[in-house]
């Protein structure tokens, strides 16, 4: 990466703080240009190095790129000027022209990473408005793909629906685990068998499928005309695909409304 110093505001929180650790643990930056803002200055992140510091507008002045990693609602209180600064925010709803207008910075990125940062294994979709040289956009790459893989997307609406489908992390599929163990023992299935057979599926399928087409797999199933047939069969009757497509669709709704 290049050789600036990099700030996190809220960098001690579990997101800032997992993309603090996975920069220093790839060596993308030198602990010593890594700083932190953190209300108490202590953590145990200082002993990698990096620098905490508790006052805000202190971060921002030492730093060239500024990762702003806070709750949407505690933005308004932020009172930061990084006008002559990069600001990459992780913010959910929480429009570049307001991080522009509230912060003076011209380069705003938006990114939209998830709860699977904690394994570096999330999806952080990425958009800026703003024209982006080739050297910018490798370096929001490299920042982002620390915590897993990224991909810029073509407008910040896409951000806003992506909040929702994939910063949602693993709550889909925990529902969906959660679902099929209560259904299970609603069955007769003792509580520690159906823990263990919701979670096989859960994560038995999610091996499967990071080399297998999904719909490839569906069509494979549906054809037996089978126990699974009949299971998937009955999802699709309720209108799955559009229940689905309702949930990820209010979680946007929420994230297009803003601070």
């Amino acid at each position: 990466m290049r050789a600036e110093t990099v700030g996190i505001i809220g960098g001690t929180g579990w997101l800032g703080g997992a993309l603090a650790r996975a920069l220093l643990d790839n060596a993308l930056i030198a602990a010593e240009r890594l700083f932190l803002s953190n209300r108490s200055g202590d953590h145990p992140l200082a002993a990698s190095g990096a620098h905490l510091l508790a006052d805000n507008q202190g971060l921002v002045d030492a730093s060239d790129i500024v990762i702003v990693a806070v709750r949407p609602e505690q933005f308004k209180a932020l009172a930061i000027n990084a006008s002559d600064r990069f600001v990459i925010s992780l913010m959910a709803g929480v429009p570049a022209q307001a991080i522009s207008s509230a912060t003076g910075a011209r380069k705003v990125v938006r990114a939209m990473a998830n709860a699977a940062v904690d394994i570096r294994q999330s999806f952080t979709p990425w958009h800026c408005s703003v024209e982006l040289s080739a050297s910018d956009q490798a370096l929001v790459q490299q920042l982002l793909e620390c915590v897993g893989t990224a991909s810029r997307v073509p407008t910040e609406d896409c951000i806003d629906y992506l909040s929702a489908l994939c910063g949602t992390g693993p709550a889909f599929p925990a529902l969906l685990m959660t679902a099929l163990m209560r259904q299970a023992v609603a069955a007769g299935i003792p509580q520690d068998i159906a823990r263990q057979a919701a979670r096989g599926v859960v994560l038995g399928a999610s091996r499967l499928l990071d080399e297998t087409e999904p719909q490839a797999m569906i069509d494979s199933l549906m054809a037996y005309r089978g126990v699974t047939a009949a299971a998937l069969q009955s999802l699709l009757a309720a209108d799955f695909e559009a229940m689905v497509g309702r949930a990820v669709q209010a979680g946007a709704d929420v994230a297009r409304g803003g601070m």
